[in-house]
């Protein structure tokens, strides 16, 4: 696949409001997310303030003779790394006394909550994206966390 396809796709993508494409040709694979915008309105001031959220960074394989490589914008050896969505506290567990959702070595299931972020008094359950074990916990119970900051990494 040529560049110039590639820019065809990602013009695409944004031009039909697609939030994410994957392409597998061969032994190269694409795949494509776009950042969803989000218009919160404050009733303090009247006024509506813009925020960008993104599930995961893109990432592309392009394939290099008989080897393919990953290039990831956070490659942190693991195959999946759970990022913030939003900024906001983070919660381990349900509730102080409870156990928490996932700790090291546990598996986990695509949907599976393994974790909470509290941001403007609403809880958001951060849910895995796929199955797999969790590798580490990169946040402590009640840590705040910017968007995009890895929360899991997941093999």
């Amino acid at each position: 696949m040529e560049i110039n396809e590639i820019m065809k796709l990602v013009q695409a993508v944004s031009e039909y409001g697609l939030t994410s494409f994957e392409l597998e040709e061969g032994n190269m694979r694409i795949s494509l997310k776009r950042e969803k915008e989000v218009v919160l309105a404050n009733p303090l001031s009247g006024t509506a303030d813009k925020m960008f959220v993104s599930a995961a960074p893109a990432e592309t394989s392009l394939p290099t003779g008989n080897k393919e490589t990953v290039q990831k914008p956070e490659d942190i050896g693991a195959d999946q790394v759970v990022t913030s969505p939003l900024v906001g506290v983070f919660y381990a567990a349900s509730s102080p006394d409870a156990e928490p959702f996932v700790k090291v070595g546990d598996t986990v299931k695509k949907g599976q909550v393994l974790g909470i972020i509290e941001a403007m008094k609403l809880m958001n359950e951060i849910e895995s994206e796929t199955d797999g074990v969790i590798e580490a916990v990169l946040v402590k119970n009640e840590e705040t966390v910017e968007y995009g900051q890895p929360l899991f990494r997941i093999r």
